[in-house]
């Protein structure tokens, strides 16, 4: 393990979770009307649909594939599948959706870059969030590619010791862990968890929005203009 290897891997997780709980929060308590996904679908609804669900539906299961897949300990899994064989059913999975996600991302970004009207409403941080998730979308494909030469599952076993000692809040170990991966792999991780950086700053945080307080909320009253 290299002082490399236990800064990006051991101690950047952690600073990059602060970074996105404290900030995200410091944004809900200050800017509360930024708070939101900001939509461009009225300005142009042309392929809008398909793009979106597409990019929704790939993302969805990709994140719930990656949660499931690296902290869920090889105790549990056993009993139902081999290592092996989990690694080929993430491989195809993770390349379905993987594509879907891709497919639907790069129509986003066609649209946010080359329509007039949408782009003079983009911010900076709407154009580099889609450009930062495509350069991670694609890292994570290119794990896949990588994956085929060591079909034992030994890298992902590493990746999943990563997270859960992670998770664990064990560095070292999870420095340890991660250190003997490829360079393909490290890259689509140290993106990953700059992503939670990015988080607070973006139009990401709609992720986590969940207006629960409507539901008890007292009705307004609209009165008609005499």
């Amino acid at each position: 393990m290299s002082k490399w290897d236990l800064l990006l891997f051991g101690v950047y997780p952690y600073v990059a979770l602060a970074i996105c709980l404290i900030g995200s929060w410091a944004r809900f308590d200050l800017s509360q009307y930024t708070w939101r996904a900001g939509s461009s679908q009225m300005l142009n609804q042309s392929g809008m649909r398909v793009a979106s669900n597409l990019f929704h539906v790939g993302v969805l299961f990709v994140l719930a594939g990656h949660f499931v897949g690296l902290l869920t300990p090889a105790s549990v899994y056993h009993h139902l599948i081999s290592t092996e064989n989990k690694q080929l059913l993430a491989m195809v999975s993770g390349g379905f959706f993987g594509l879907l996600c891709l497919i639907g991302l790069l129509m986003l970004v066609k649209r946010r870059l080359s329509d007039p009207r949408v782009r003079a409403t983009s911010s900076p941080s709407d154009i580099l969030i889609l450009l930062v998730l495509l350069a991670q979308l694609v890292l994570g494909l290119l794990t896949i590619v990588a994956s085929t030469a060591h079909m034992d599952g030994s890298v992902m076993v590493m990746l999943a010791d990563w997270a859960q000692n992670t998770v664990l809040l064990r560095p070292m170990e999870a420095a340890t862990s991660i250190a003997p991966v490829g360079l393909t792999y490290k890259l689509h991780v140290f993106l990953g968890l700059t992503l939670f950086v990015l988080f607070p700053f973006t139009r990401l945080v709609h992720m986590i929005s969940a207006p629960i307080w409507y539901l008890g909320r007292r009705y307004q009253i609209v009165r008609q203009k005499i």
